[in-house]
């Protein structure tokens, strides 16, 4: 089943820039002052390596009694990446997890086959409101791992490599990247780091992944003469030598990631991805009828969305 992207903005780069597109994702608004900016898919590219998905979450401040209320949802076909700047978010899915993440830690979900999960702020945070800031990514599986049984890890923040360089902060999220590797384990070779660039500070971003992108969070970044601030994707041209710079006053925290080309098409509907358009068909049937899930202390959940979705919606 074919669905269409939205029209967004874009930035053309300049002829001969290392950077071969750059995607300005639109902000979404999910209620209660919650907003989103979804970077991928999109009309420009649909993925980055085995990146298919990239929602930039808030900042977003929430009043006291308030907070983020995702209820139960399945996914299929690829691994739910969670990772915080700012705030705390509590996971519970079908296999009886019960997980708080809080900033610079990682919560790795493998759906494979099935599984269903929420996303709350745990009740203590909602108590007294604050602030909710972070990025929430999904990660196409190779075909051979599509089906396989569902998995959930955390990874605490002390346990993941921080590189450190010339003003240059680089947290290892997963994968391996500046002869590091991360613990987390992951189905396909990748690499996904938090980088914080202070005003002036010059990082390179290794051509050894064909595939290639920053996101720009925070601040603004310079190469090869032009100037990105937040919000914007850079996706890099394969092979080309890459520094990323802070600008002035603040630096910037930059998102790296990419990997080798997916081993084919994927199709995505909803929290659905796979290779399969009938096995999207079957997932959608299996929601339906209750065959995922359900999440152990919860009583909500999301319905399949009627009429399809022209863009898969949040998370």
């Amino acid at each position: 089943m074919a669905w269409q992207m939205p029209d967004e903005p874009y930035v053309d780069p300049e002829p001969g820039s290392a950077v071969e597109t750059v995607i300005v994702p639109r902000t979404r608004d999910l209620g209660d002052g919650f907003e989103v900016r979804r970077a991928l898919p999109s009309m420009r590219r649909r993925m980055v390596g085995p990146f298919i998905f990239f929602d930039q979450m808030g900042p977003a401040v929430f009043r006291s009694g308030h907070g983020l209320d995702v209820r139960p949802h399945p996914h299929i076909g690829l691994a739910t990446v969670t990772y915080l700047f700012e705030g705390e978010i509590l996971h519970r899915d079908s296999l009886g997890t019960v997980q708080p993440i809080r900033p610079g830690a990682v919560n790795w979900m493998v759906a494979g086959r099935g599984i269903a999960h929420s996303e709350r702020t745990p009740q203590e945070a909602r108590t007294t409101g604050g602030r909710l800031f972070g990025i929430q990514i999904w990660v196409a599986v190779p075909k051979q791992h599509e089906e396989t049984a569902p998995s959930f890890a955390h990874t605490p923040a002390e346990a993941l490599p921080v590189l450190e360089d010339g003003g240059s902060r680089v947290r290892l999220i997963a994968g391996s990247l500046y002869g590091a590797r991360s613990p987390v384990s992951t189905l396909s070779e990748l690499f996904y780091a938090d980088a914080v660039l202070a005003a002036g500070a010059r990082l390179p971003v290794s051509p050894g992944h064909e595939e290639r992108a920053a996101y720009v969070a925070e601040g603004a970044v310079e190469l090869g003469g032009e100037t990105y601030t937040a919000g914007q994707l850079l996706v890099l041209r394969p092979g080309a030598d890459v520094v990323l710079a802070g600008t002035a006053p603040a630096g910037a925290r930059v998102l790296l990631f990419g990997g080798e080309p997916m081993d084919g098409p994927r199709h995505i509907w909803w929290n659905f991805v796979s290779s399969s358009r009938e096995r999207i068909e079957q997932a959608k049937a299996d929601w339906t009828a209750g065959r995922i899930g359900p999440v152990p202390g919860e009583t909500e959940f999301i319905p399949l969305p009627e009429p399809d979705p022209a863009i898969p919606r949040y998370p």
